[in-house]
């Protein structure tokens, strides 16, 4: 989403880099660009004014350290800014109570039952016991939707269908919660626009009535500067505790993300990074920054490759590498453990200078060669995927037209399997004579 802000800050930073003093002078036109660049990505017009002047103040009277270029300074001042901007630190859910009520609110369309389901997903691998409630009676198969997504994430869902009443629908799942033993309770309600009064008025109702811990509003990140506005009203009207930017991973300039924090005071608690139920996380401003300024966030992907790697197939590779035993089938299990992780511009651009590998990268070339040798070796027997050395002309034809590619892409897969299987065996022996290594001696 941060791609064309991202890269036009890039270029102020190449500038600066070369700084050879800090002057009034200098500092006012790298700012300029700062502000045009944070101005065309939508940010609130009051919020990119203040954010200039707190780094041009704190730039002018810094005092240059002599192991540091001034401009990379000046760099520093504007990551810890844009961090302050975003919220600072990152603020974690208050589940103090049991059942913990969860109350999610928006605009239509905003993305509030999707986040439900995320947010159920999220909180069940935190050891939690969510229940989803239905409390949408206004759109037509809301709550169809809702048990959709519940039944994907694995996570129960009260519905009361041909119950108009909210209250109503509210009381009946916490007493449903008790019985379930759920402790966390999440209520998904209608879409409204900040000038529907009776609408926002049953949202203050249902407030009152399940006390929740955590008034959270969902805000489509291309919302922009109107998303001051909708803040600022569900805020006056709800008193939120903080909000779930979603959509991130949209062509939107970022505008919303940057101007919430700053004007509600309230935190971005999450963040929906794409449309499958698993792309969600909580919301880290630093690390936000430092995506935004190129400089990677290597943390968050650590943490998604934790979470997403299969640890007991990791030791049978690692054990199969020590061996050099690695094969076809072991080659499509890395390729899908990779898939795992989400679309390859997102793993890049976690990278330090990852947003500027992706200019002018073609990785949806990159991500249809993985689907196509995916394809390939599920079209081999595994005679085939054991032994790729029997793989005579025909075979190759044949697997090749199950596949739906061409023998050459089948070739080639091979060559880089081969590659591959040859750095793997190298990797093998090595592991196998640091094993057979005793440091005290300094002999194998």
């Amino acid at each position: 989403m941060f791609d064309a802000l991202s890269g036009k800050l890039q270029q102020v930073f190449k500038n600066l880099r070369g700084m050879g003093k800090i002057s009034d002078s200098n500092v006012a036109d790298s700012l300029r660009e700062v502000r045009m660049a944070l101005l065309e990505a939508d940010v609130n017009f009051k919020v990119a004014r203040e954010f200039i002047e707190e780094v041009r103040q704190k730039a002018i009277g810094q005092e240059v350290i002599q192991s540091i270029q001034p401009g990379q300074q000046i760099i520093k001042i504007i990551h810890d800014e844009l961090v302050n901007l975003l919220g600072s630190a990152h603020s974690g859910l208050l589940l103090d109570a049991s059942p913990s009520c969860i109350l999610l609110c928006g605009l239509h369309g905003s993305g509030k039952t999707t986040s439900a389901g995320k947010l159920g997903r999220y909180l069940t691998r935190m050891g939690k016991k969510p229940l989803l409630v239905a409390a949408d009676v206004y759109r037509p198969a809301a709550m169809d939707q809702l048990d959709t997504v519940g039944k994907q994430v694995g996570v129960p869902v009260w519905v009361e269908k041909g119950e108009t009443d909210v209250l109503k629908i509210a009381a009946h799942a916490l007493e449903h919660a008790k019985t379930l033993g759920a402790n966390v309770v999440i209520f998904d309600t209608a879409g409204r626009l900040q000038i529907d009064e009776p609408l926002v008025q049953e949202l203050v109702r249902l407030r009152d009535l399940v006390k929740p811990r955590e008034i959270l509003l969902a805000l489509d990140a291309a919302t922009g500067q109107e998303a001051v506005n909708v803040a600022s009203h569900f805020d006056q009207a709800l008193n939120i505790t903080g909000a779930i930017l979603t959509k991130l991973d949209g062509d939107a300039r970022g505008g919303a993300a940057l101007s919430l924090c700053k004007v509600t005071g309230k935190p971005i608690k999450f963040a929906g990074t794409g449309e499958k139920l698993d792309a969600f996380e909580p919301f880290h401003p630093e690390r936000m920054a430092s995506r935004i300024l190129g400089m990677g966030d290597v943390v968050s992907l650590v943490e998604k490759a934790a979470e997403t790697v299969d640890q007991e197939a990791a030791l049978r590779l690692e054990e199969k590498v020590r061996k050099g035993q690695f094969t076809l089938s072991d080659f499509r299990e890395q390729l899908r453990q990779m898939r795992k992780l989400g679309p390859l511009e997102n793993i890049v651009g976690m990278l330090p200078g990852g947003a500027g590998m992706l200019q002018g990268a073609n990785l949806s070339r990159s991500e249809k060669e993985f689907i196509h040798m995916d394809a390939l070796i599920c079209s081999m027997t595994p005679l085939e995927r054991e032994k790729p050395q029997v793989l005579n002309a025909s075979r190759r034809k044949r697997i090749a037209k199950g596949a739906g590619v061409t023998v050459t892409e089948l070739n080639n897969m091979l060559n880089k399997f081969g590659q591959l299987q040859q750095m793997m065996k190298k990797m093998g022996k090595f592991q196998k004579m640091m094993g057979k290594f005793n440091p005290a001696r300094g002999l194998f």
